[in-house]
């Protein structure tokens, strides 16, 4: 299994879109679609299969670990433009993507 300390910051952004794809329990054509227009096929496929093999709390962990590792935090507005993006990506906003959002916002962003 891939550490999130050996991630680019192409594999974090796939990572994080993933998570917020999921949120609803499910994922969409165009929420993979979305993220396929920001990083390459093979790095989809492989930061996919990680996710997959992940519980919710391995997940928030190696996201706050790479961030802090990529230094994010000090600039992450096109990040979290990407992430409102990739929320809206199925055409609904719902309430725990929203909350998600926040929250992931909020603890991104310390």
């Amino acid at each position: 299994m891939m550490k999130s300390s050996n991630w680019s910051k192409q594999e974090l952004v796939a990572y994080i879109l993933l998570y917020i794809a999921n949120i609803d329990l499910k994922e969409s054509n165009s929420e993979r679609d979305f993220i396929m227009s920001k990083v390459d096929r093979a790095t989809f496929q492989n930061i996919h299969d990680e996710f997959d093999a992940d519980n919710d709390y391995q997940s928030i962990t190696k996201i706050v670990e790479a961030v802090k590792l990529h230094n994010l935090h000090t600039n992450s507005d096109e990040l979290f433009a990407d992430i409102k993006l990739m929320a809206f990506a199925d055409g609904d906003f719902n309430q725990i993507e929203q909350s998600v959002y926040n929250y992931l916002k909020k603890l991104l962003n310390k």
